[in-house]
């Protein structure tokens, strides 16, 4: 796994060891950031659920302003500062160990991207998406990773179902502001 473009190009990054792991593919990671590869400059990235740490990684090194990663694991806050160290990208970050939904609940900060990839069928990701759009800014995006065909809610607060994509047997979802206006 490495960065695929931006200042820290080609950095290998570390990942965790383990059944319960999967880091997102160069195939989707590519896809993902071609999806908002003209929202990045300059924004303020929540990482969720973050992992290795790549996504966020991969948007400072593409040159957004901040990312913020939070993990409730250990070993993966020791990974995610480790691969931020490696790539020279640490000035413009924080890591947190911290169950998302807490996180999320307590953030008094807006993001302009937050990218979620949580444990699959578990129903975190429907849980934690109502909360993401409360600290997501008007003009943000929401980018979740998930298993192909797993149910998700047209609307989240001001956001809506935007488009969802297949890579096998993964899907992402975008969320984007909802035009009409509509609540859920």
């Amino acid at each position: 796994m490495r960065v695929i473009t931006g200042s820290a190009r080609g950095r290998v990054l570390k990942t965790l060891e383990g059944e319960d792991v999967r880091p997102t593919t160069d195939r989707v990671k590519e896809a993902i950031f071609s999806i908002i590869q003209f929202e990045i400059e300059g924004r303020e990235v929540l990482d969720l659920f973050a992992g290795s740490g790549q996504l966020g990684i991969e948007a400072l090194s593409r040159g957004a302003a901040y990312a913020t990663f939070t993990d409730l694991s250990k070993d993966a806050v020791s990974v995610i500062k480790s691969n931020l160290l490696s790539t020279g990208l640490h000035k413009n970050s924080a890591v947190l160990q911290s169950d998302a939904m807490t996180f999320l609940r307590n953030s008094r900060k807006k993001f302009d991207i937050i990218f979620m990839d949580p444990p699959y069928s578990k129903g975190i990701l429907q849980k934690a998406l109502p909360l993401a759009a409360e600290v997501v800014n008007d003009g943000g995006v929401i980018v979740c990773e998930h298993p192909y065909g797993e149910e998700l809610p047209e609307t989240v607060g001001k956001f809506a179902l935007y488009r969802s994509y297949k890579y096998g047997k993964l899907g992402v979802t975008v969320y984007r502001l909802n035009e009409g206006g509509a609540q859920e």
